[in-house]
């Protein structure tokens, strides 16, 4: 039996038996590996391999940031300064929900805890307010999407150590189609506000903004920190993620004064967990990448695509709606550890800039965590606003079809979104 049907049919006997995805990917490698007579030493040596990696580093510091801004009490001045920002316009809450995300986002980068900790707050306010709850509950979950888009994104760190692609090139690439994202969103927001009859409250005060800039601030200039060094070169990704952390360990124990330093190991032993979690996830799907190069399937399936279409714009289309068929049924870390070779050998085969196919890749994937089954964000959303599956999925639908406009916008205009990166990292290109 062929080594490749070994490895898909294990891997799917294994989800239809509810085996965690990170042990199913695992377990079915093994399988066609002792199928295949080799060494299972093989196995040990590809997830060392997989995280043996000091990109990977960024991930447990911008995970620790994560956590630092929640309980320091950033997200809370985050929404204060959103709400003297844009509160006053009609579908004030919604945009407010849509903005602290953008900033969250440039935060932690993880997706899952912006939904979390904005939503704890901001869904049952929506709900209180008027809208919609299925409305409120895509809203969120649709938002918290930018974390994995909007630099720092822990996503692109992860695809840039494993591709070898420019960490900060892939950061600077994410800002234009977060921003994007961003937009449309609020505009959206208008419209339902518009429809349900929801009124503005409150009025503009630039005396209300400048006090609440003044204490978002400071969390607020970590992204240009990150950035900023990146950029020019003072440091990686890594030393970034590092420096970030340090600021904001400040921030929480030294500016805000939010958190006893008693908490400190708690909140250390806790990211921990979060890491380790997803790193064994990375580790198993480094083994069934491997796989993928092994058996040489990444040049088979790069050779069927170049045979139904030669045009770039028609093979990036193809390599989006693959992309979100797997992320409806993996998180976005595991399917490109997994079909990173596949990737590559298409942009190999087919002359396609690897920053350009990465970051449609990435938003492609990003969608799936607002669509069922895996759907994390969705699924944490309608926890916190008690409402079913069904019915959210439908209400996020609309958000869905504006991401997929601005990765259709991506792929056409290449020239306009890789701006920023070509720029400040021509070497990459």
């Amino acid at each position: 039996m062929s080594p490749l049907i070994i490895l898909i049919g294990s891997f799917l006997l294994l989800i239809a038996l509810s085996v965690p995805i990170a042990f199913a990917i695992g377990l079915a490698s093994i399988i066609t590996i002792l199928e295949m007579g080799l060494s299972l030493t093989s196995v040990a040596n590809q997830m060392f391999a997989s995280i043996n990696s000091f990109p990977l580093l960024a991930v447990p510091f911008f995970l620790l940031l994560g956590r630092l801004m929640n309980d320091g009490g950033i997200t809370d001045r985050l929404l204060k300064f959103a709400d003297s920002t844009v509160g006053h316009i009609r579908g004030g809450l919604g945009h407010i929900n849509v903005m602290v995300s953008m900033m969250f986002a440039s935060l932690s980068g993880s997706a899952a805890a912006d939904t979390a900790s904005v939503g704890a707050v901001l869904i049952p306010a929506m709900k209180k307010s008027g809208y919609p709850a299925p409305f409120a509950v895509a809203l969120t979950a649709a938002s918290s999407v930018l974390g994995g888009i909007i630099p720092p994104s822990i996503l692109m760190v992860i695809y840039g150590a494993f591709g070898n692609v420019s960490v900060g090139a892939l950061f600077l690439g994410g800002v234009l189609p977060g921003v994007l994202v961003g937009l449309m969103q609020m505009v959206y927001v208008y419209y339902i506000a518009k429809r349900e009859n929801i009124k503005a409250t409150g009025k503009f005060s630039f005396k209300q903004m400048g006090r609440t800039a003044v204490t978002a601030a400071p969390p607020m200039a970590l992204p240009l920190v990150v950035l900023g060094g990146i950029t020019t070169g003072v440091f990686t990704a890594t030393e970034a993620a590092s420096v970030a952390v340090l600021v904001g360990l400040l921030l929480a124990f030294v500016f805000y004064r939010a958190i006893r330093f008693r908490k400190l190991p708690s909140i250390l032993a806790e990211s921990v967990v979060s890491f380790s979690l997803p790193m064994f996830a990375v580790a198993s799907a480094g083994i069934m990448g491997w796989l993928i190069s092994y058996l040489g399937i990444a040049q088979d399936v790069a050779n069927f695509i170049l045979s139904v279409t030669d045009h770039r714009v028609g093979i990036m289309l193809m390599v989006m709606f693959f992309m979100l068929v797997i992320g409806t049924v993996l998180s976005p870390v595991t399917a490109v550890i997994i079909f990173l070779p596949i990737i590559q050998g298409i942009c190999n085969a087919a002359d396609i800039n690897q920053i350009h196919m990465a970051l449609v890749v990435i938003l492609s994937l990003t969608l799936g965590l607002i669509t069922p089954p895996y759907g994390i964000c969705l699924l944490i959303a309608t926890q916190i606003g008690e409402v079913s599956m069904p019915r959210a999925f439908m209400a996020v639908l609309p958000l869905v079809g504006l991401i997929m406009l601005v990765i259709l916008a991506l792929i056409l205009l290449p020239d306009v979104f890789l701006y920023l990166p070509q720029m400040m990292f021509p070497k990459a290109f």
